[in-house]
């Protein structure tokens, strides 16, 4: 398959290209390090606490190392993975002092951030833009995740070497309004050829992506990758309980069965995520008494009690609409290849019917 600009920044990367997301909470530096020694690009979180005692940054440290040691790579060679930031936390402005010097320290290649929020990323760029121009002068490559083309047009301005597009069927936290893969991702990639002509710019789909035949479909829309969230929660190496797993094995119609809301949060109590973001997770015990009219005081009563007690039917799972694809589990590895190697299969079956 033809080199991509992904491929360029990413030479151990094998088209098609499949980038594993930052899950918080659920992906870790094994599951990262395990995708990218399988020809993918593997991230791992780093939270969104910039300041000085942040503990992110001592996880992160911890992560990186791990990776490394994964990866059998000595301190010289750099990491060919990325990690994930989210933006809107008020210690962003410490990000150039404390988190970019443990970045070049340990040589990773990639960062991934999402969800700013108007006052860290102004018109003008603000503290996005600068951090952005300070991860440049030490060739890191700068991933940016939106939801619709104005975020789009933005990441862009600001920098960004990578726009992931994504799409509303996406699981976890995502932009509140937007649309899916099939019309956002093909009108952000002729936004950036019409707007930023001669830039070199990455255009990557995500949401709702768990399958060989979504990889081809996202590159069928003009993508040069996909990020695989929901898929890689099952994977052997991923921080997922045992109870979630099998709960995510044995949903099916995703697109019933899950819910896009805010009152996910708002029961677990995850409330910091600022306005323009909510989340799309299984529907539960809790969604369901929300929706038949619960009171939330209520709700995170019940939700807590539960929590407590070890009764998990009130516990929030994030998941996308392609869960009811997610047959099993296995190595992170074993699920890039094959993945990657279904994802071959489709093109060339289409290849062959159309051309």
């Amino acid at each position: 398959m033809a080199t991509n600009k992904l491929q360029a920044w990413f030479p151990t990367a094998k088209a098609p290209i499949i980038i594993s997301a930052p899950m918080l909470g659920a992906a870790n530096a094994t599951l990262a390090a395990a995708v990218s020694q399988a020809g993918g690009i593997g991230m791992i979180p780093g939270g969104l606490d910039f300041s000085s005692s942040s503990p992110h940054l001592v996880t992160l440290r911890a992560s990186l190392l791990t990776a490394r040691e994964h990866l059998s790579l000595p301190p010289s060679e750099p990491l060919p993975l990325g990690v994930g930031f989210l933006l809107f936390h008020p210690s962003l402005s410490k990000f150039v002092e404390t988190t970019l010097p443990i970045l070049t320290e340990h040589k990773v290649k990639a960062v991934f951030f999402f969800a700013p929020t108007p006052s860290t990323n102004g018109e003008d760029g603000g503290i996005i833009k600068d951090i952005t121009s300070a991860l440049h002068d030490q060739n890191i490559v700068v991933f940016f995740q939106v939801g619709n083309v104005a975020a789009a047009r933005k990441a862009v301005q600001d920098g960004a070497d990578v726009v992931v597009a994504q799409g509303v069927d996406a699981g976890g936290h995502q932009f509140v309004a937007g649309s899916g893969v099939v019309s956002l991702v093909p009108e952000v990639v002729d936004m950036v050829g019409r707007e930023f002509p001669g830039r070199e710019v990455s255009i990557v789909a995500a949401g709702g992506i768990v399958d060989g035949r979504g990889v081809a479909a996202g590159l069928a829309l003009g993508a040069d990758g996909v990020v695989l969230g929901t898929r890689f929660l099952v994977a052997d190496e991923a921080d997922t309980p045992e109870y979630r797993r099998k709960l995510l094995i044995e949903t099916e119609d995703g697109g019933v069965s899950t819910a896009k809301s805010t009152v996910h949060d708002d029961i677990q109590g995850t409330t910091f995520w600022p306005a323009p973001y909510d989340g799309r997770a299984l529907v539960g015990q809790s969604y369901k008494d929300h929706v038949s009219g619960l009171p939330m005081e209520e709700n995170i009563k019940k939700y807590g009690d539960a929590n407590q007690s070890g009764d998990t039917s009130r516990l929030v799972s994030w998941a996308g609409t392609g869960v009811g694809l997610v047959r099993k589990g296995g190595p992170a590895a074993d699920i890039v290849r094959e993945t990657r190697k279904e994802a071959v299969q489709s093109l060339r079956w289409l290849q062959g019917l159309y051309l």
